[in-house]
């Protein structure tokens, strides 16, 4: 059985033929002017017109003095129909290959085609070829449709053979670009001005997370990626804007799971004047604008087996109450109970117990494993304020935060709440956040003394609101790293490449 050597050397046979007859097999020009996408849609306005198109070669068939071509691009794929005393014959100077030298072409092989719309005999939609130019020769051939590529390790290390293979996840892609275009698309709408702001910051801030740390050369100082948008966001706001949003990458230092990624794409915006029960309306807008845009449906089945269904526009999101659903769960109230308790309840409910887990975190991870059975659209609501330390607290309850969370399908997509200004509040949040830390608890907040001195200057009411990509995936219905191009993974270099690549050290 021939190898992936086998092809390569076959094909580096050609290239080298190729060469020697003049062509040059990798130009910069084409003169395509068609999307072959477009062709079958307006055949009847194109049949008989001239068109120039590009793709990659799918398959080749000859049969004597006619000889078929499949080419794809993005738009779709078509038949080029090459036949004796239509086609044009070799010529090196301008990279036409003539049906004598068509076994110098491969599958895999991109090559531009000119010719006329036309249906063949069979009632094929077809271009009837006059010149057929290379654009790049291929070294390797891709996995054909009887073979699949259905190797998650391989279809994670070499995603460009699987959106060429998979069909459904290349538009899984193009998906996830509608999802961000959308949400820009609505945030701008409504008034929202787009500011970008650093990745490596001083102090990492704005999420319960281990950063990453970075050296800058010319500062001599050690920066870490931002784990949140939230307090240069924040900033702006005190610096007079009154509606901001960033949407880029932040880094979390983390492992792998089926809902998190150390490095992902989110969004967060800040809307001065306003409180997060705006917030929760504006969620509302927000999410069903996105899956009307992005899937064109509001119900959907979930990987983990939910089924939700985002209601129409005039029906609100019911709300669950954080502290009264851990007191029904378990039988604990929040503001009364002990370390030892809660680690009881962890135990009793096959929960890890860590041991430099503090109550925070601790009652954190019980709710986490309740909210595994909501099926959600469901806020919640009544979050303690000791577990968010950037959020006001509510009137009625100050030990309430006014912080909400979208719920799907068991998991938490969004984190929204009013936003703390009261900078000596804010400082003493800061404070005990910084002794979690030194601790132990690597995940706690840092002491951002910047962010308190704005906070000095005044930053007016304000709602504060965060998505990340965890909200296409479980909407898609994909594991976090299927759902992005090319996640992270361990370095490795297989034995085929390393043999293909003798002379170099791998």
């Amino acid at each position: 059985m021939a190898t992936l050597k086998d092809y390569r050397d076959e094909r580096l046979r050609k290239l080298e033929e190729l060469k020697g007859l003049g062509f040059n097999p990798y130009p910069a020009k084409t003169y395509r002017d068609t999307k072959i996408g477009d062709i079958a849609g307006s055949f009847d306005k194109l049949h008989g017109q001239d068109v120039i198109v590009a793709g990659r070669v799918l398959g080749i068939r000859k049969f004597g003095k006619i000889a078929f071509i499949v080419v794809k691009d993005a738009s779709g794929s078509v038949q080029l129909f090459l036949k004796e005393g239509t086609i044009s014959g070799t010529e090196p100077s301008n990279n036409t290959l003539g049906l004598s030298n068509l076994n110098l072409l491969d599958s895999g092989d991109f090559v531009e085609a000119s010719g006329k719309v036309i249906k063949t005999q069979t009632g094929e939609v077809s271009i009837e070829t006059v010149n057929l130019r290379l654009l790049t020769k291929a070294l390797r051939p891709l996995p054909s449709a009887q073979e699949g590529f259905s190797n998650k390790e391989e279809r994670l290390r070499r995603r460009y053979v699987d959106t060429n293979v998979n069909e459904d996840v290349y538009k899984r892609y193009l998906r996830r670009s509608i999802f961000w275009q959308t949400t820009r698309e609505f945030l701008l709408s409504n008034g929202f001005s787009e500011i970008n702001i650093p990745v490596l910051e001083n102090v990492a801030g704005g999420a319960d997370a281990n950063p990453f740390v970075t050296h800058m050369d010319a500062l001599d100082q050690d920066f870490y990626l931002r784990i949140s948008h939230e307090l240069p966001l924040k900033r702006l706001i005190g610096g007079g804007y009154e509606k901001v949003f960033d949407i880029g990458p932040r880094f979390r230092n983390e492992n792998y799971s089926d809902e998190h990624l150390p490095e992902h794409m989110a969004m967060e915006w800040y809307w001065a004047y306003a409180d997060w029960r705006d917030g929760m309306k504006l969620t509302q807008r927000l999410v069903r604008f996105i899956a009307d845009k992005t899937w064109s449906k509001r119900q959907f089945k979930l990987a983990s087996g939910h089924e939700i269904d985002l209601g129409p526009d005039e029906e609100d999101w019911p709300e669950v109450s954080f502290v009264r659903t851990i007191q029904e769960k378990y039988g604990i109230d929040v503001f009364n109970t002990s370390l030892e308790a809660v680690q009881d309840a962890l135990r009793q409910n096959d929960i890890e117990v860590e041991k430099i887990d503090n109550i925070n975190r601790c009652i954190d991870k019980l709710w986490k494993k309740i909210r595994t059975e909501i099926t959600g659209p469901v806020f919640l609501v009544d979050v303690p304020a000791f577990l968010q330390p950037l959020a006001k607290t509510q009137e009625k309850d100050p030990r309430l935060s006014e912080q909400f969370n979208l719920l799907l399908g068991g998991t938490e997509v969004c984190k929204a709440y009013s936003e703390l200004n009261d900078p000596l509040d804010q400082l003493d949040r800061f404070k005990q956040q910084q002794a979690m830390r030194d601790a132990g608890d690597d995940e706690a907040m840092m002491l951002d003394i910047d962010f308190v001195e704005m906070l000095e200057y005044g930053m007016p009411p304000t709602c504060g609101y965060g998505h990340s990509e965890r909200l296409f995936w479980i909407l898609e219905g994909v594991t976090a790293r299927e759902g992005v191009p090319f996640p992270q993974l361990r370095r490795e270099v297989d034995e085929v490449t390393k043999k293909i690549y003798p002379d170099i050290n791998l």
